[in-house]
C-alpha cells in the first residue's frame, strides 16, 4: 500500500494476493465453463439425431405394414372377375 493504514499489513497483503488469485483463476474457469456448455449442446444434439433417426425407423416400419396390409387386402374375386373379362 502506498500510504499506511490503521490495518495491518501482513492483512493487506494477504487480501491483494487473493484479488490476484482470483483474477488469475478467472481465465480458466471461463474456458472450463465454455468447454462444459460446449460439450452439454454436442450431448443433446447426438441424443436428438439418435432419438430422431429411431423414430424414423418406427414411421418407416409403421408405412411399409400399411402398405402391404393395402395390397393383400384387395378382394380376390374382384382381382378373379376382372382378370376374366381382360381375357374374354
Amino acid at each position: 500500500m502506498a500510504f499506511p493504514t490503521a490495518v495491518n499489513s501482513q492483512i493487506t497483503d494477504s487480501i491483494s494476493q487473493v484479488n490476484t488469485k482470483v483474477l488469475g483463476d478467472a481465465p480458466a474457469i471461463a474456458t472450463n465453463n465454455f468447454m462444459l456448455a460446449t460439450s452439454q449442446a454436442l450431448s443433446n444434439a447426438a441424443h436428438n439425431a439418435t432419438s430422431n433417426q429411431q423414430n424414423m425407423g418406427i414411421t418407416a416400419q409403421a408405412s411399409l405394414v400399411q402398405s402391404v396390409d393395402t395390397l393383400l387386402s384387395i378382394n380376390t374375386a374382384t382381382t378373379g372377375k376382372a382378370t376374366v373379362e381382360i381375357f374374354q
